[in-house]
């Protein structure tokens, strides 16, 4: 598919929830739209604005706690976004939802990038007590629903999240997490068992996406020097780090922080195996997680949860195991064969770089976000030409 030609248009997007060289906001999206030749700006909570690979960055101040983030943020992010003055706001966050149904109201192009199931996230949001959170789950669905139905178009993270979507509004498109090859160079060949002892994962650390058992699974694992975790991203708060020091296996674990996209990638070129061990929460067995495609296009084998979707792709590409991720003893032992037969584990990593190249990769979903503004700027044109017309007839009339 090839994207229609279009004019530049000015587009701003805007998240409070996302870092501001977020991977799909930026790298993917963002990044996409300006080497397309549109103008495109973040609004985002950061110290400074900057410019980077040809898009800007226009922060606003970060919140001091979650109630003004919910709150405060989200109006001060849109007056920004509005005094840039933009042809199309894409926003990314569920708590934009109230400003941006006023822009719509005053005839701005908006667009909402559906991220997650909000609705079904309410299950797993522990600061709230267990009684509510379904009903606030439904009552949320229906706000969100709602909403949808008013604006300009949806993008869907996954095709599940664009079922839903397409329930409210016909402007679906689809536009998934998949890597973008320039990223993850092929894996030099012939030395894998050169590769370290360890694994890897990639992401938020907190423990519905597997931390605790992660922990776990590598407290159960022997050898000299016994086998390390790399853990690559940021906790939560303080206590959630503190609490996760405690746990056994912390002493295998190396705490590298937040990595930019290079150093991914040369994390990935050093390890033998990326772990994708979320926990069985709905939201979760339906998502096209991220970091098990980043994985596959550095070349390592994955270790992922037991989940229909996740097993469907691992079994079909064979580039990995998958197992109970509630199971320390399971983990370890995929683990443990992993890092014992590099000849196996290497050919997972090739079949899984492969399907990358063949199939999941960004190329084939940047055509698409290009071909939805290059309709977009169609039906703007549409509506300049109606309304010089009518100015004209209006003239003619005199």
């Amino acid at each position: 598919m090839r994207p229609r030609e279009s004019q530049s248009m000015k587009v701003i997007m805007l998240t409070t929830v996302h870092d501001p060289f977020d991977t799909r906001i930026f790298h993917r999206e963002s990044v996409a739209l300006a080497r397309a030749g549109h103008d495109v700006t973040v609004v985002v909570p950061h110290h400074s604005c900057v410019t980077r690979d040809g898009v800007s960055v226009a922060a606003v101040r970060p919140p001091r706690s979650r109630g003004e983030r919910m709150t405060h943020l989200a109006w001060r992010v849109w007056r920004k976004a509005l005094s840039l003055k933009g042809d199309v706001y894409h926003f990314h966050d569920p708590e934009l939802i109230p400003g941006a149904l006023i822009a719509r109201a005053s005839g701005r192009r908006v667009i909402y990038d559906l991220h997650e199931d909000f609705p079904r996230t309410f299950a797993a949001k522990i600061y709230l007590p267990p009684a509510l959170r379904t009903p606030l789950g439904q009552i949320a669905e229906w706000l969100e629903d709602a909403a949808c139905r008013r604006f300009t178009a949806l993008i869907a993270a996954t095709p599940a999240i664009g079922e839903r979507a397409r329930l409210t509004n016909q402007h679906v498109t689809v536009v998934q997490n998949f890597p973008r090859l320039a990223e993850f160079p092929a894996p030099a060949a012939g030395i894998w068992e050169n590769r370290e002892p360890a694994v890897a994962y990639v992401g938020n650390l907190t423990r519905n996406r597997g931390l605790a058992e992660m922990l776990g699974a590598m407290a159960l694992m022997g050898g000299d020097p016994p086998p390390a975790l790399y853990l690559a991203g940021r906790f939560d708060s303080d206590a959630e780090r503190q609490e996760a020091q405690g746990l056994p296996g912390w002493d295998r674990a190396r705490d590298l922080g937040y990595l930019d996209r290079a150093g991914v990638a040369a994390l990935l070129s050093r390890v033998r195996a990326g772990l994708v061990l979320l926990h069985p929460e709905p939201r979760y067995q339906v998502a096209w997680p991220v970091k098990l495609f980043e994985y596959m296009a550095a070349g390592v084998p994955v270790v992922v949860s037991d989940f229909p979707l996740w097993r469907d792709i691992v079994e079909q590409t064979r580039c990995g195991l998958v197992v109970d991720p509630l199971d320390p003893t399971a983990i370890a032992a995929a683990i443990r064969r992993v890092l014992d037969n590099a000849p196996e584990s290497e050919a997972m990593g090739r079949r899984g770089r492969d399907a990358i190249l063949d199939r999941f990769n960004w190329r084939t979903e940047e055509l698409k976000l290009l071909d939805l503004y290059s309709r977009l700027d169609e039906s703007r044109s549409r509506s300049r030409s109606s309304r010089t017309l009518a100015h004209a007839g209006a003239r003619s009339g005199r």
